[in-house]
């Protein structure tokens, strides 16, 4: 897509929001009138609904709640009737709107024959429909306006695209969005339409779901007993889905069995129009385990109950629309025994093929009925190992449960007429952690993926584990809507989708939608960095780069706007707004909060500081805010979503969750004890060392060490160091601090330091004057002294280094600061494309600013050097120790060698002219585990990031020149760090160096 088509596509989705309430959508709604629109409510009369009683069930529900719709925005309620082309005439209509199913709808069918009303646009297409106003349609009608569906579902989706641009959401019950009223309803004459979807079933899975889904569904759902998965609860489901567009659904599994819990569940399912699916460890349309009570599950030894046990769900789900999955895993969805082989699970699909035969009829071509095989964990090495299924069979690749998919057909294989399908994950249990108590996906990863999916055909099949349903209702919609047409969204657009969904939810304007849209990208941004569940007291490094300090400023900063906005909303919007934006706000702000003052209070403890026990009081109160917060997202709307936030998510000690939250340790000084080395403790910049007195991190021996140093250059990130002042138990003192050095700046040079009081002090020191220094390093000392009644002064020294850079006459790039280089990706000197295929700048995804990937995204490979390249201009003043030598570590997504492990991700990386080294950020392993590197609580897609690093050698100090290179596609670089012999510890690396 050209560039300015682009700007032309975000422009017209920006202005859809300003007419109606539709994400996306061709718009055919207003609410002033024009001399071509048509009147669905106007002057307090509605047009009336009329639908053939011949129609689909599912149709006919769709369109009572179409005539619910316009009576919640209007407060009018049409006339809604079932009709035939015989007695139409006696319902005296006028200028209706009329609803129908073309083949399914004889009143339909009689207005496009003697209208020639042109329906070839849909006819036979897969999910299609289109609206216009018709004059003289039938006999005493003058006009009306039509909304036809090539089939059922098409039908049902032009109801609920229209309630939603009349301002209904789709979320109206499950997050509670109010819907704004209007006096007047128009549709315009031309109306709206919509061709075959992107992917033909798109569906999300319930999973995982205690202990909050059916806790709630249990109490809300049922009277205390009985299965809280029951027709009552999927009834809400079914709509939901159909109202984001969505078709296909895995019922929730641990502690559901969808058929048997409630025998109105599958009959309904099909009443609705939702097709139903079975997880991808329960074959054959059966709960699997739940179900099975048939002896071992063992095909080796039980093939016969096993057998009998999948014939049963083949016939019990004959007459509905069902994907059967197909294949065999162990129970609690683990591999089979270890001597599984290819033959044996050839054999079970073989036979999956004749009881689906046996259940359906001789007559029937079985390769006419949906099956799905899922390539998950295992079973993809089967499959790449040459396990065979039918050309008719679905293949379903997965992520590896963090949102990295694994694989794709290759191009030899995209024609398979059963085609591929994605399954994907917003909730997840097991290895290296559990992630499922808030959101923590980033929808510009998302799509990043998803993109890959359709640029490979893999858009058969889409499905995506959304655990309790909601904290993800954002991540769904976007997901099902993707789906559902993946050409309006792009990587430069997901900022318009978020806005226009602001919109529609909480009615603002676009001012406000933007800030929530910066919110929420933040939101993501935050806690896609690491889980949650992964966070601890050290993940953000306490003393380098200021990384803590500025996480938690962001927090407080997307604290402060959530809640500007919460205020800012009537009363009526409040709910939604509380859980959609503004509870993973409050909670992951809080938790963040906890885990660093944890940290900090264990690193003050050691340096003798007794803030250390004010940070312990913190991390005690936070701890309990927690749980407040908790209770308040469970009270909302008198308890409707009572136990939704019941998940525990804090005190992990390994994958599972923990039983019950535990506040990370803390400990305490005594208080009432002086510290050893007297009254007053000094804290540098850049340590975990304290002065007076001895302290394992003051220098390598520990004791007897040095005064600390403190450096800084013209070029830094921060301008500025600091040092800390703090009491050491009961005594007060007050403190002078003095440079013996005129252009050294202190930020205040005297203060008072109180154990009832102020605790603590920092003293900043900078450069007044960079203009009155020499090149080079320019040392000073500045003097801190603590007076105290009943004490002797103490006297500690800190040692100030300013160095003044010089930089070569003419250089433009990134200036090496203390012996570091840090560039975002997307902030290149050149780009170079090749071939028509460009580093492109992915806005907003990833940990710190955003990423670049090659795009068009296709099947193209590049020898080493040879592929389209950035190139970044940098200038260093040292090297690692005065070798010579410097380190590139480029900070890629953890994506995955998702087009076979003959063509791995691989890029090349340059230094000036020299040869570029190849680098394959996933080694090739067999498809029955993780990689290596993956795993662990600091692998890498727990780290959400993968570094690789190139070594330079007999690099002189000056101006040079980076360049990284495409060679195989869906690399995704974020970041790049040269250490030039300062690089210190932190988990996002070090903030971008400054560009001249």
């Amino acid at each position: 897509m050209t560039r300015r088509l682009l700007l032309l596509t975000t422009t017209a989705l920006s202005l859809l929001v300003q007419h109606a309430a539709g994400i996306g959508q061709e718009t055919c709604v207003s609410f002033q009138s024009s001399s071509s629109s048509f009147s669905v409510v106007s002057g307090r009369r509605a047009a009336p609904v009329l639908i053939d009683q011949a129609d689909w069930p599912g149709v006919q529900l769709a369109a009572a709640d179409f005539v619910a719709d316009i009576e919640r925005v209007t407060g009018v309620k049409p006339s809604f009737r079932n009709v035939t082309t015989s007695n139409l005439q006696a319902s005296g209509s006028q200028t209706p709107i009329i609803i129908g199913t073309l083949g399914k709808s004889p009143l339909i069918d009689q207005i496009v024959n003697t209208t020639g009303l042109d329906v070839s646009s849909i006819r036979g297409q897969w999910e299609s429909f289109l609206s216009r106003r018709v004059e003289n349609p039938l006999p005493g009608v003058s006009s009306a306006y039509v909304i036809i569906g090539a089939d059922k579902r098409g039908t049902i989706y032009a109801l609920y695209d229209h309630s939603e641009q009349f301002g209904v959401s789709p979320w109206y019950w499950w997050a509670d969005v109010p819907t704004t009223k209007q006096s007047q309803l128009f549709v315009s004459a031309s109306g709206c339409s919509h061709g075959a979807p992107t992917v033909k079933y798109r569906g999300i899975f319930l999973n995982d779901e205690q202990p909050a889904l059916q806790s709630w569904a249990q109490e809300k759902f049922t009277n205390g007993t009985g299965a809280p998965f029951n027709h009552l609860f999927y009834g809400k489901v079914f709509e939901l889905i159909l109202r984001l567009r969505g078709n296909y659904l895995w019922p929730a599994m641990w502690s559901g069995k969808f058929a048997v819990d409630d025998a109105l569940n599958q009959p309904l399912a099909d009443f609705y129009g939702v097709v139903m699916g079975t997880s991808h460890q329960e074959p054959m349309m059966r709960s699997t385990p739940n179900e099975f009570t048939a002896g071992k599950w063992d095909y080796s030894t039980n093939s016969d109950a096993i057998k009998q046990y999948w014939l049963e769900g083949a016939q019990r789900a004959r007459p509905y629309e069902s994907i059967f999955t197909l294949g065999m895993r162990g129970f609690g969805d683990l591999p089979l025994s270890e001597d599984t082989n290819i033959q044996l699970l050839e054999g079970v699909i073989a036979d999956q093929a004749v009881i689906l035969k046996q259940a359906f009829g001789s007559d029937v071509d079985i390769s006419t009925i949906p099956q799905v095989w899922t390539l998950y964990k295992e079973v993809e090495d089967y499959y790449t190992n040459g396990l065979q299924v039918p050309d008719y069979v679905t293949l379903l690749w997965s992520d590896d449960n963090w949102g990295n998919i694994r694989g794709f057909p290759p191009a030899s294989q995209r024609n398979r007429t059963g085609g591929a399908g994605v399954y994907y994950h917003f909730d997840y249990v097991g290895d290296p952690r559990n992630y499922k108590w808030i959101i923590s996906t980033q929808l510009e990863k998302v799509h990043e993926q998803l993109s890959l999916a359709v640029a490979r055909a893999s858009t058969q099949l889409w499905i995506v584990n959304v655990g309790d349903l909601k904290p993800y209702e954002r991540e769904i919609e976007f997901f099902l809507n993707y789906g559902w047409n993946s050409t309006r969204w792009t990587h430069n657009n997901i900022n318009q989708y978020v806005s226009s969904w602001a919109q529609r939810e909480f009615d603002v304007s676009a001012a406000t939608a933007t800030t929530i849209t910066q919110i929420v990208g933040n939101l993501t941004r935050f806690n896609s960095r690491r889980k949650p569940e992964l966070w601890n007291g050290t993940t953000y490094s306490l003393i380098n780069y200021r990384e803590a300090e500025t996480v938690l400023a962001g927090w407080s900063t997307l604290l402060d706007a959530s809640t500007r906005i919460y205020n800012s909303l009537s009363q009526s919007f409040k709910p939604a707004y509380f859980q959609l934006v503004h509870h993973p706000v409050l909670a992951s702000a809080n938790l963040a909060n906890m885990y660093v003052s944890a940290g900090l209070n264990s690193v003050r403890a050691v340096q003798a500081r007794l803030s250390a026990n004010t940070l312990a009081d913190t991390v005690e109160r936070l701890f309990d805010v927690d749980y407040d917060i908790e209770t308040q997202y469970n009270g909302l709307l008198n308890g409707k979503w009572n136990h939704i936030m019941d998940q525990t998510h804090v005190g992990y000690d390994y994958w599972q969750q923990p039983m019950q939250n535990s506040m990370p340790p803390i400990t305490r000084i005594q208080a009432r004890k002086q510290a050893l080395a007297g009254v007053m403790r000094v804290v540098p910049e850049g340590t975990f060392g304290s002065w007076p007195g001895d302290n394992r991190h003051n220098c390598r021996d520990g004791y007897n060490c040095p005064d600390w140093t403190l450096t800084i250059n013209n070029f830094d990130d921060f301008n500025n160091r600091y040092v800390d002042i703090g009491a050491g138990g009961p005594a007060s003192f007050q403190y002078t601090a003095v440079a013996n050095a005129s252009w050294v700046r202190l930020s205040t040079s005297r203060g008072s330091i109180s154990p009832k009081g102020k605790v603590e002090e920092r003293v900043f020191v900078s450069v007044a004057d960079w203009s009155q220094l020499q090149d080079g390093a320019n040392p000073a000392k500045i003097t801190f002294t603590a007076t105290s009644s009943g004490y002797q002064p103490l006297i500690v020294n800190v040692n100030f280094v300013a160095t003044k850079n010089v930089l070569p006459s003419g250089f433009k790039g990134f200036v090496e600061s203390k012996g570091v280089i840090s560039i975002e990706a997307a902030h290149t000197s050149r780009n170079k494309a090749v071939d028509g295929t460009t580093w492109t700048e992915l806005p907003g995804l990833g940990r710190t600013l955003s990423a670049i990937t090659p795009l068009p995204r296709n099947d193209q490979s590049f020898e080493i050097g040879a592929g389209p390249t950035v190139e970044y201009d940098f200038v260093n003043f040292n090297t690692i120790a005065g070798s010579g030598n410097l380190t590139a570590t480029v900070y890629l997504s953890p994506s995955l060698n998702a087009a076979t492990d003959q063509k791995p991700l691989a890029l090349g990386v340059a230094l000036d002219s020299g040869t570029p080294t190849r680098v394959q950020p996933v080694p090739a392993s067999s498809r029955r585990g993780d990689p290596p590197g993956w795993g662990s609580a600091n692998g890498w897609v727990a780290n959400s990031i993968n570094t690789q690093t190139v070594l330079f050698t007999g690099v002189t100090p000056g101006a040079h020149t980076l360049k990284i290179s495409m060679v195989e596609t869906a690399v995704v670089l974020q970041k790049i760090v040269i250490n030039a012999g300062g690089l210190a510890d932190s988990y996002l690396g070090p903030p971008e160096s400054r560009i001249v």
